[in-house]
């Protein structure tokens, strides 16, 4: 199966073990020597009707993806474990 990750940042990530929705694909985490995917990253939904945003993102294993569907992403994982603070952002001038 051949998926863009265009496609991917339109699917909604579902944990099978709750039931709870993680948040859509934001980024994929990338091995470049094999060129494979190693994780997906979904950044916490927001706070005040999705605007104000977390400082927070799920970095899901590809190993913890059960399905890949039309519309949704079902992954089996425990989200205190995959939860991680995001990355400062650096700016350049």
């Amino acid at each position: 199966m051949y998926e863009r990750f265009s496609a991917l940042c339109c699917k909604e990530v579902i944990n099978v073990t709750d039931g709870n929705r993680l948040g859509y694909v934001g980024d994929l985490e990338l091995e470049l020597e094999c060129g494979r995917v190693v994780a997906l990253i979904v950044p916490k939904p927001g706070k005040f009707f999705g605007l104000f945003g977390s400082h927070e993102i799920f970095v899901i294993p590809w190993a913890c993806i059960r399905r890949i569907g039309g519309d949704l992403i079902l992954v089996d994982v425990k989200p205190e474990e995959v939860c991680r603070p995001r990355e400062k952002r650096k700016l350049f001038f």
